[in-house]
């Protein structure tokens, strides 16, 4: 019976994949007659260790031939091994993941059910702690932060700077944080204090949009309105593809530091960077003064030295994975696909005919009919 079996495996080796590991593990099975030993033995060997888990003994004595079935993994850090799509259209050259993806077959709605649930809590609470001048911090803190200086441009530099430290700051201490605290904490944490300063930076420049030192003035020249809308609509489609993951924003799957390659970052590996600066120069074009030139200055500033940040936090979660993902981008749109370091497939087209982008699309056409309500609810707060 052994001596079938030997007949049999010898002359063949099989590979499997475990795709149930966090990286996939490549395995290769051999059996093999052994004329020095006298047990029944197989080995294991990972990358390049080998070690033999179990030996049995052979009571035929030492001139039988061992069996020796040994075991051959191949650990595969590469991210793209991590899931690999059943109808195998995942691209197996990625180092990165699958940006704006969203299968509406794995979504549960217990997850979104939650997700409503905690938005309607974090709404309620900014509006009772910040927002609400008779309950919040909101107005004593732009007050305060006003009294700096009495110069429109400076106080919304300083707020922006203000934003910009406590954000960025608590972005780089992520790691040591989420070991403290763990992933969901520590998101909510970051969120906590970064959305009250967020909401005060916008309010003031929306009241106060107007206050500087009018530089130009184009709105009335045909056809500025429509390139302004149209560079708006733009920017919005350039957000940084972890914003899609809702459910990681609001700590209800574990929020991950992703590495991202298609998609728009196929276009630019920061997204939301180059979607900041349209932002900027759009709305500066329009309103023309001071203020907005102060604004776009402090909030492209930050967005730059976001770009340096946030490659040195993705080399150090993904060393080899990001340096990989990094030759084969740019920061400067379409720089790599002009020089050839990015290869766009054939279906590009497809990585943005996604949930996602449809859901942005709905939500930039509301924003920018809702203009005058938002205008209309920062004057009330008089900040």
């Amino acid at each position: 019976m052994v001596k079938t079996l030997v007949d049999v495996r010898r002359k063949s080796c099989c590979s499997v994949v475990n795709r149930k590991m966090s990286a996939s593990v490549v395995v290769s099975t051999c059996w093999r007659y052994h004329p020095s030993l006298s047990g029944f033995c197989y080995s294991n060997s990972f990358s390049k260790t080998k070690r033999s888990l179990k030996c049995f003994s052979n009571s035929r004595g030492s001139n039988s031939k061992a069996l020796i079935y040994s075991r051959k993994f191949v650990a595969r850090t590469s991210i793209r091994d991590r899931e690999v799509e059943s109808d195998g259209e995942k691209d197996a050259s990625l180092s990165g993941e699958d940006s704006a993806a969203f299968d509406l077959g794995k979504q549960r709605i217990s997850s979104w059910i939650y997700f409503t649930a905690i938005l309607g809590v974090v709404l309620y609470v900014l509006n009772v702690a910040w927002i609400d001048n008779s309950t919040g911090f909101g107005k004593p803190f732009v007050d305060a932060v006003s009294t700096l200086s009495d110069s429109h441009e400076v106080v919304m530099l300083i707020l922006i700077l203000i934003f910009a430290c406590v954000h960025s700051g608590l972005a780089s201490l992520r790691d040591t944080g989420e070991k403290l605290v763990g992933e969901r904490a520590y998101r909510v944490l970051f969120a906590g204090v970064s959305l009250p300063l967020a909401v005060s930076t916008i309010v003031y420049f929306i009241n106060h949009r107007y206050d500087g030192l009018q530089l130009w003035q184009l709105q009335n020249i045909s056809g500025i309105h429509q390139v302004v809308w149209l560079s708006n609509f733009i920017s919005f489609f350039l957000l940084y593809p972890s914003t899609f993951n809702l459910l990681e924003v609001a700590a209800v799957d574990k929020p991950e530091l992703h590495l991202w390659e298609t998609g728009i970052i196929r276009i630019t590996r920061h997204p939301q960077m180059v979607g900041q600066v349209i932002w900027c120069l759009a709305h500066t074009v329009w309103i023309g003064n001071s203020v907005a030139v102060a604004a776009s200055i402090g909030l492209i500033a930050h967005h730059l030295f976001g770009v340096w940040n946030g490659d040195r936090r993705l080399a150090i979660r993904y060393g080899k994975d990001f340096e990989l993902v990094k030759s084969r981008t740019s920061v400067v749109p379409f720089a790599a696909i002009l020089d050839g370091r990015q290869k766009l497939p054939k279906d590009f087209y497809k990585e943005f005919i996604r949930v996602p982008y449809l859901t942005v699309t709905a939500l930039t056409l509301g924003a920018y009919f809702a203009h005058p309500l938002m205008q209309a609810a920062s004057f009330k707060l008089h900040w």
